[in-house]
């Protein structure tokens, strides 16, 4: 009897090796091919995205490269059914000096646009896009509550999305620009924090992202699935997780 028990002892530690195992597969296959989540610890998204938001970015949406993979790189280059994004995507992409690093921003530009800021306006291809202006955003990025003005910006394709200005358009560095034109292989990524966001506008030597190569890609940025705001309750204080919790951001479609 005693070695039966063992035997079925040694079945059962097999038996949850191997749950485990293939269960660590599944993950692992959804998040290169499928989903993957994302949390988002900068401001350079808001009012779109919020600090302590959590989205799931669909890992197809322009295909696969090497750095769809979770956990290793592997050695090929350019994608595998790749797509170019839409103008008005909200991506995930690796960041071109550092691909140790997750950037999350909007594409404005496509390879082959010429893209210049002018007033604090974004120009695609010698025009301005829309610009209206709507309520007030109250920030609360840096444990203010702020008011700060907000616009929605439509884009050459109809998208529309919100953006921040924090001052008077034309009086932060990034409001005046050169004319960026897109390589064939990239893209132009902003923050929708106009006044507060490292993006296309400011070049890799500068500590900004430059040009995104498509290659870059990792996904589309499609859903927030969770929302915690730490300002009104740090991790330790799990007796008011529950009123941290942005309850009205789960479950919403990305714009």
């Amino acid at each position: 009897m005693a070695t039966k028990t063992k035997a079925k002892s040694g079945e059962s530690v097999f038996e949850i090796i191997r749950t485990i195992v293939t269960v660590g597969l599944v993950v692992l296959v959804l998040r290169t091919f499928a989903f993957e989540p994302f949390n988002i610890p900068s401001g350079s998204m808001i009012p779109t995205i919020l600090i302590g938001d959590y989205v799931f970015v669909s890992k197809y949406s322009y295909g696969f490269s090497r750095y769809s993979f979770p956990l290793f790189h592997p050695a090929f280059a350019g994608r595998i059914f790749g797509r170019v994004p839409e103008r008005g995507d909200v991506a995930v992409f690796k960041l071109p000096r550092d691909t140790s690093e997750d950037y999350i921003k909007r594409i404005v530009g496509l390879p082959g646009d010429k893209l210049q800021m002018i007033e604090g306006v974004l120009n695609i291809n010698g025009k301005p896009v829309g610009m209206k202006r709507v309520e007030d955003f109250f920030d609360d990025e840096y444990n203010r509550n702020v008011a700060t003005a907000q616009f929605i910006e439509t884009l050459p394709n109809g998208r529309e999305h919100p953006i921040l200005k924090r001052g008077t358009p034309g009086t932060n560095p990034l409001d005046n620009t050169q004319v960026f034109e897109v390589p064939a292989d990239s893209v132009f990524a902003m923050g929708d924090n106009r006044d507060n966001s490292l993006d296309s506008r400011v070049p890799p030597r500068d500590n900004g992202v430059g040009f995104v190569p498509l290659e870059n890609l990792v996904g589309r940025a499609e859903f927030r699935f969770f929302s915690y705001d730490a300002n009104v309750a740090p991790w330790y204080q799990f007796w008011d997780w529950p009123w941290a919790i942005r309850f009205s951001r789960m479950f919403t479609a990305m714009r």
